[in-house]
């Protein structure tokens, strides 16, 4: 008897075993409890049904989207997975059948697991004495991308994705059962939105996009048989490389199993295979470094928005999480900004031309009663490059430390974690309005002298900038001249303490060790100083603050955007500390000082823009009487500038808007402005309110009671 079938018949003996195993292990999983035998692991019903509901309804990473204020003009995105969920309605049948034919040609005919496909498995890593081939199909998968993406920690990455048999158990089970919850319309749907095609895009959409400039609705069959060939190994068949054999024998590999599949015909898959892959590449934009250059300033703007985003706890416990979210979570941004405001506060600073100066000279407009940012300009380039920088003027930064300028992404303007510039005068606003909330009057009168003792503040002793200050004054006019010594003496009467933790319900925040220390409850009280501007505040503090004064008390905080919504169109909502549930992008309000106090204050800060009060007397002369005339309606404001000039504001207000302007060195504090340069932060303010306003009717501000006037 030959020999020869006993031989055969050996070498098949492990094959036929394999595929007795093949199907033991499909029966496996096909019970309520599934077991990996000899892998010291159980997995039971209740856990894998729990894990099969969550992806039912779990969606995969999502790149974000910000907008111009008109709600259309992407200016950029937010992305670790380039990624936009795209309904089966808006694909392609082509990428539909070329994704099957790829993947999973039997996609239709199983229920999750592919028996012959398993045995087909086994079959081919017996002969090859390794893993040769895969049995996974797309439910498989789906099942897989999608546990990798709803993933909270390192160790369910690894679970998902590790290569263990255990794995392949469990992808099997709950492919299983997620076919008895899901249609094959819905499990191609999303394994289409989670599959990663290389260059970064993940899903169909961006796949699309990327590699040839269409939505998934336009891919023509070749163009689709590439796409899908990439799944298998993005970088082998990378059709973007010099050397686009791989990526066209893979394409051709498709378009035959479309044929066989009869998706195709033969004569149409023999002309296409003769087409060279036509690639027209694409790369999207991602975070604020992205925003087109001529909307390049739009960019300071864009981090502001981040930095805000970050410090919602509507968006997650803590920074990291909230960043996560902006990167993953498929969000609609609109940002507050309005162009019109935008463009006249960027002339105005001189942003485009006025770039090589080491003062930045920044201003930001904010609405009152919103607190909604309007504008952010400042004469700086918005970009991560630094190389054409100079090197900084500050002697302590040491010699290898780049300058702000021309290029920087500080944020400058404030909202960051800067803590700003020295305001001067500005901050007399604070004492004043203490006191006309705390009762006192318009017309509280005191006269100045040009050098003032305080006993209160143990014997500090503060001046006036000129003598010409000095004698009788009211709130109006010691405001409208800025006289130091009435603020002084002011603030000794409704206390220290009390103007600065108003200036913190008026969003001032305290970012230095030095002023944080003035600040505290204990030391506040003593901080007379305060009046005079020596704490560091940002542009955007200030608009903001002065804001809620044009808002007739009622403060609101700064907020960059004017809607956010969800990736299904809905408006991003979150519940408050006392459960009221809100949209993210509406205003927050509060009033933090009466109406009647807010007038008054507003009364006596018309004498420094030259406007007339409706009440009193600004003392014949202003720090800043142009203002009036250029904004060409009622303004109010005030000016301030620091010891030896080094740094010069102008914060003035409309019942529309409030501006806050400011020049300085924002990388060497005693690099002083110098005298010439104060008038432009004034110039700054007034000019873009002008601009800002042309066209809209005059408002007039409410006068403040007789009460309250004195």
């Amino acid at each position: 008897m030959s020999t020869r079938p006993l031989a055969a018949a050996g070498r098949f003996v492990p094959l036929l075993r394999a595929g007795l195993i093949a199907g033991i292990v499909i029966a496996a999983v096909a019970y309520p409890v599934a077991a990996a035998t000899g892998m010291g692991a159980k997995v039971t019903a209740h856990a894998m049904e729990h894990k099969t509901k969550i992806l039912t309804t779990a969606l995969p990473a999502e790149t974000s989207y910000l907008y111009a204020p008109d709600g259309r003009t992407v200016l950029t995105m937010f992305y670790e997975e380039y990624r936009q969920y795209t309904k089966l309605a808006d694909m392609s049948p082509n990428i539909q059948h070329a994704i099957v034919a790829a993947e999973d040609n039997r996609f239709y005919q199983h229920r999750g697991v592919d028996p012959k496909g398993v045995a087909r498995a086994f079959v081919a890593n017996a002969r090859s004495s390794g893993v040769s081939q895969g049995a996974s199909t797309l439910t498989m998968q789906y099942v897989r991308m999608a546990l990798r993406d709803s993933a909270k920690t390192p160790q369910e990455v690894q679970e998902a994705t590790q290569q263990t048999s255990l794995r392949k158990v469990r992808e099997m089970r709950m492919a299983l059962d997620l076919e008895k919850e899901l249609s094959k319309e819905q499990i191609l749907e999303r394994y289409l939105n989670s599959a990663y095609f290389g260059h970064r895009a993940y899903g169909i959409y961006a796949a699309s996009e990327i590699f040839f400039s269409k939505t998934p609705k336009d891919l023509t069959p070749v163009e689709a048989a590439t796409l899908a060939g990439l799944v298998k190994s993005p970088s082998e068949y990378d059709p973007a490389s010099s050397d686009q054999k791989d990526a066209t024998g893979r394409r051709n590999y498709v378009l035959d199993r479309m044929t066989q599949l009869g998706y195709l015909s033969p004569n149409a898959v023999a002309q296409a295979k003769t087409e060279p892959i036509r690639l027209k590449l694409t790369h999207p934009p991602n975070d604020c470094a992205s925003v087109p250059e001529k909307w390049n300033h739009w960019g300071f703007a864009c981090d502001y928005l981040k930095n805000w985003w970050s410090a919602q706890p509507a968006f997650g416990d803590n920074p990291l999480e909230r960043m996560d979210k902006l990167r993953r979570g498929g969000y609609r941004i609109v940002l507050s900004m309005d162009p019109k405001v935008q463009e006249a506060a960027e002339k105005q600073v001189g942003s485009k031309e006025n770039t090589g100066s080491p003062f930045a000279n920044g201003i930001v407009v904010s609405e009152p009663g919103t607190g909604r940012v309007k504008a952010m300009a400042v004469n700086r380039t918005y970009s991560l490059n630094l190389d054409d920088n100079p090197l900084s003027s500050n002697p302590e930064a040491g010699p290898k430390v780049k300058a702000n300028y021309p290029n920087t992404v500080a944020p400058l303007l404030g909202g960051g974690d800067l803590p700003g510039y020295q305001a001067g005068s500005t901050f007399k606003m604070f004492p004043m309005l203490a006191a006309l909330n705390a009762g006192m009057t318009l017309s509280t009168s005191f006269n100045a002298p040009y050098r003032y003792r305080s006993e209160v503040y143990n014997g500090w002793a503060p001046s006036n900038a000129s003598g010409a200050m000095s004698g009788q004054q009211t709130m109006w006019s010691g405001f409208g001249k800025s006289v130091n010594t009435y603020f002084v003496w002011l603030e000794e009467r409704v206390g220290a303490d009390k103007a600065v933790r108003l200036a913190e319900q008026l969003g001032l925040r305290w970012r230095t060790d030095v002023d944080r220390d003035h600040a505290s409850p204990a030391k506040a009280p003593k901080w007379g100083a305060f009046t005079l501007g020596v704490s560091d505040a940002t542009p955007l503090e200030m608009a903001n603050a002065y804001a809620a004064i044009a808002a007739d008390g009622r403060y609101c905080e700064a907020i960059p955007v004017q809607a956010i919504y969800n990736r299904d169109g809905t408006p991003t909502t979150w519940k408050t500390v006392s459960g009221i549930e809100r949209e993210v992008a509406k205003p927050r309000c509060r009033q933090v000082v009466s109406a009647d106090a807010a007038r008054a204050a507003t009364d006596a800060a018309r004498c420094p823009t030259g406007d007339t009060p409706a009440k009193g007397s600004c003392g014949g002369w202003s720090t800043a009487d142009s203002v009036r005339g250029t904004v060409g309606r009622p303004v109010a404001g005030k000016t301030g500038t620091t010891d030896s000039t080094r740094s010069a504001w102008f914060v003035g207000y409309t019942p529309e808007l409030a501006a806050a302007s400011f020049i300085s060195d924002p990388d060497n504090p005693f690099n002083a402005v110098g005298d010439g340069q104060s008038q432009i932060p004034i110039a700054a303010v007034a000019g873009t309110l002008r601009e800002a306003l042309k066209g809209k009717p005059t408002r007039q501000f409410t006068p403040p009671s007789d009460q309250i006037v004195g």
